[in-house]
Parts: structure tokens; C-alpha cells; sequence
């Protein structure tokens, strides 16, 4: 296993102290970032999760600049991504963060795009890395993860509601980059017996 594909799999050894921190009973106390008031949990979690995603462009990067881009790569990559953001996601719609029909919508698309990828690979023995606007989608849903751990940060309770509007803005991404997948893989559906 190459290093970026031990990068990725350091993403994710990182989901489950990221859901542990974010579940379990923990009383660190709170903390106020500018208007934003948090559990330290929440805090903690959220540079877990940067750390996490920050994993994301380092294994990519690395990857491509020495020529390591592999099927275990281009498939566990997206993989490690889904996961994360499942579990951040589940975890906010616990919380009373983020409404369930986004997230169901947001989740939907990664499942179904996480099909046409083992279909695609089952039939053409060729595993398609993610697209631009996979990465703008995921990127988008990192920033609205981040917002809602630190509570809206820096606009706090009572200002702009700027973790609200990155999440409409992620799910357009989503809704986006799962139907630009689609549509650019439709050859399975129109081929298939």
C-alpha cells in the first residue's frame, strides 16, 4: 500500500474518534468563539474533522505528484469521503443541526453515485476517480460540517446564518455533481440487459 493510500486510510481511523467525541457523554465544559458558543466536544470534533478533511487534497495531491494514483485509490478515496461525511451529517440530524430531508438527499446521492461506481468497475474493470464537481460537492459539504460544529462561527446564535447557507449551498453541489455523474456514466443504464 503506497503512502497516499495510507493517508486515506488514516481518514478513516479518524471517523470514529470524530463520532465517539461528537456522541459519547463527554462534559469538557463550553466554549465561545466570537458569538458562537460551543461544547469544547463540538470544538474538538470540528478539528478532527478539518484534520480529517485536509487528509483529503494531501493524498490526492501526493498522489498525482508522484505518479501513485491507483484503483485502490481512486476507489477508497471517494469511499473515506462518504463516510466522513455520513457520519458528520447523522450525527448533526442527531443534534437537531441540520434538517433530515438535506441529509437524506445529500446521503441518497453518495449511495447511489457509490453503485454506479461498483457497476462501472464490475464492467469496465476501470474504477472513475472523482470529477471537479465531485470535489466542489465535497468541499462545499466539508465547510457546511465545520459551520455547524462550531455553531455558525464566527456569527454565533443571533447573526448570519451563514452555516444555513452553506448547507443549501452543499446540497446544491450534491444535487449537481450526483446528476453531472450520472449523466456522464448513463452508457451502464443505456448498455445494460
Amino acid at each position: 500500500m503506497n503512502l497516499p493510500n495510507k493517508i486515506t486510510v488514516l481518514r478513516v481511523c479518524l471517523i470514529p474518534i470524530f463520532v465517539i467525541i461528537m456522541v459519547a457523554p463527554f462534559n469538557w465544559g463550553s466554549i465561545e468563539l466570537m458569538n458562537a458558543q460551543m461544547p469544547v466536544t463540538h470544538f474538538v470534533a470540528a478539528i478532527i474533522y478539518i484534520l480529517a478533511s485536509v487528509t483529503d487534497w494531501i493524498d490526492g495531491h501526493y498522489a498525482r505528484k508522484h505518479n501513485l494514483v491507483t484503483n485502490l485509490g481512486k476507489f477508497l478515496d471517494p469511499l473515506a469521503d462518504k463516510l466522513l461525511v455520513s457520519a458528520a451529517f447523522i450525527i448533526l440530524v442527531e443534534l437537531g443541526t441540520a434538517p433530515s430531508w438535506i441529509i437524506i438527499i445529500i446521503i441518497s446521492r453518495e449511495f447511489a453515485v457509490t453503485g454506479l461506481r461498483a457497476i462501472l468497475a464490475a464492467s469496465e474493470g476501470e474504477v472513475v476517480a472523482a470529477a471537479m464537481p465531485g470535489k466542489i460537492k465535497m468541499w462545499t459539504q466539508t465547510i457546511a460540517i465545520v459551520l455547524m460544529l462550531l455553531h455558525n462561527f464566527p456569527f454565533g446564535e443571533d447573526g448570519f446564518p451563514l452555516a444555513n447557507i452553506a448547507l443549501w449551498i452543499s446540497l446544491f453541489f450534491t444535487i449537481w455533481s450526483g446528476w453531472d455523474y450520472l449523466y456522464k456514466n448513463r452508457h451502464v443504464f443505456v448498455n445494460s440487459k
